[in-house]
């Protein structure tokens, strides 16, 4: 992927990993667009880099999504990047039933359904520039479910398959399609989850995160993961399970 002359769309785009690369890819000349559900956010990402284009949009909600590519329609119409990062992580107990699991925002709208919906509906703008692709932010839980959230996992592991697949659809029409797959990074995702555990804060930051990612891009590697989770992407089922049992004694 070329990094410079390019149209960027970033969900979930004025925190965190997103917003980090909305700032890498504004470094490297291309133009970019965030959206996200809070206003605040995205004139506080704006008032640091005016340069930015800004939409509010729930990925969650279908009518949001509809207006946000007709949107993009009329204001970026040389779009060729759409990165679909936005998402939701919540600690969820089934022990107590099904009340813990919709009692909160719903992981399975915005990790997964969104992204399937979106990938979909900018199929038809994304066709008609150069340089073409799809970017979908995972998670190594997607390899290693963690079982204090069980939701999110299954949906990155979801994202996964879907991207595996989405790859081999696309490469008839010219979109190249990449997985992200970060490993903790200090970012804002699940605060109450990470209160429970005492508040920790992660050792690798959003802007490193997206160095590494950019250069994996550039490179076509179409699936990027760092540190811990570049070993996951490649790793056996029998290193997996162990992983695994390892990660879920401590719960």
């Amino acid at each position: 992927m070329r990094l410079s002359n390019n149209t960027v769309l970033i969900t979930g785009g004025a925190t965190g990993i997103g917003y980090a690369m909305a700032e890498a890819f504004l470094e490297s000349g291309s133009a970019v667009a965030i959206c996200g559900r809070k206003a605040n956010a995205l004139s506080e990402a704006r008032a640091k880099h005016p340069e930015l284009q800004t939409r509010v949009c729930d990925v969650s909600k279908e009518d949001d999504r509809r207006s946000l590519v007709d949107w993009a329609a009329a204001q970026l119409p040389a779009l060729n990047i759409l990165i679909n990062n936005a998402g939701t992580q919540r600690d969820v107990d089934f022990t107590k039933g099904i009340d813990d699991f919709i009692s909160g925002d719903n992981e399975i709208r915005v990790n997964l359904e969104a992204v399937v919906m979106l990938s979909g509906l900018f199929v038809p703008l994304l066709t008609k520039n150069k340089g073409a692709a799809i970017v979908n932010v995972s998670s190594g839980l997607g390899f290693i479910p963690a079982a204090r959230m069980p939701v999110y996992s299954a949906t990155k592991a979801g994202l996964h398959a879907f991207s595996m697949a989405l790859r081999l659809q696309l490469s008839t029409v010219g979109i190249k399609v990449f997985e992200i797959v970060p490993p903790t990074v200090d970012t804002g995702l699940n605060p109450i989850g990470r209160a429970k555990r005492g508040n920790f804060k992660a050792n690798l930051s959003p802007k490193e995160f997206a160095s590494a990612v950019m250069k994996g891009l550039e490179n076509d590697v179409f699936e990027i993961g760092f540190g811990t989770t570049a070993g996951l992407i490649h790793a056996s089922r029998a290193d997996l399970d162990r992983s695994f049992q390892q990660m879920n004694s401590r719960m």
